[in-house]
């Protein structure tokens, strides 16, 4: 069965670039958080949403990658102590590869 991802990012670089991967990996793109089986979380200033965000999605079962710069460590290790994988901009998309890849 193809992974429901949705995708939490303002970048509409990253979007396309993500929704591809998505796509490519045998993943099906959501827009219901409530009913995905991964959510792909981007990490911005202000990071008080994302990480409100994460901390519910982990409340409800979701897996979650969240990514951001890798100069703010600070916030990926926020997202880390939500609960979330967190990982710089660089490796979003090859973590995002393997975790589509996992059963």
């Amino acid at each position: 069965m193809a992974k429901r991802v949705v995708l939490a990012t303002r970048d509409l670089v990253f979007r396309s670039k993500l929704a591809a991967v998505v796509t490519a990996g045998g993943g099906r793109l959501t827009q219901d958080a409530k009913d995905c089986d991964l959510a792909v979380v981007e990490i911005a200033a202000p990071p008080a949403r994302a990480l409100d965000d994460i901390r519910a999605l982990v409340a409800g079962g979701v897996p979650v990658l969240a990514f951001g710069s890798h100069v703010a460590a600070d916030l990926l290790r926020a997202a880390r102590e939500a609960g979330a994988t967190a990982v710089p901009n660089s490796a979003i998309v090859e973590r995002l590869r393997e975790l589509l890849e996992e059963k």
